[in-house]
């Protein structure tokens, strides 16, 4: 059983940065595939934004590719997003995911459904006003 928790949500202006934290506990992370994901807006199917494989290979959404910089610190325990260079449309609330299956297995665009991945954290608010 693994338990994430998100930090580091808030509100910025569009243009700044924001990091979100997601710190593990239960299980150690060094084996699970990452991931974050957002649901923009409310009700909506929440997207993949960025994932980290257990080696530290990384890939991102389109939309934030050369924006965001998912890392992870193994010994911490701990996966980072780095959000720069915000914009309106990113605003959502951000969750964090790990996987020991296929949510780094396979393309992009073949990303697991979010609620079909084996643990997820309750999320952080990201807003970015214009």
């Amino acid at each position: 059983q693994v338990l994430l928790v998100e930090s580091g949500g808030g509100s910025v202006q569009a243009g700044g940065s924001l990091t979100l934290s997601c710190a593990a506990s239960g299980s150690t992370i060094d084996r699970y595939c990452m991931a974050w994901f957002r649901q923009v807006p409310a009700g909506k199917e929440r997207e993949g934004v960025a994932r980290i494989d257990s080696d530290g290979d990384s890939d991102y959404a389109d939309s934030v590719n050369g924006r965001f910089t998912i890392s992870r610190d193994n010994d911490k325990n701990t996966m980072y997003l780095q959000m720069n260079a915000l914009k309106p449309e990113d605003t959502g609330m951000y969750y964090c995911a790990a996987d020991g299956g296929m949510l780094c297995g396979g393309s992009w665009s073949r990303l697991p459904r979010f609620n079909d991945l084996g643990y997820w954290g309750q999320g952080a608010q990201v807003t970015v006003s214009s």
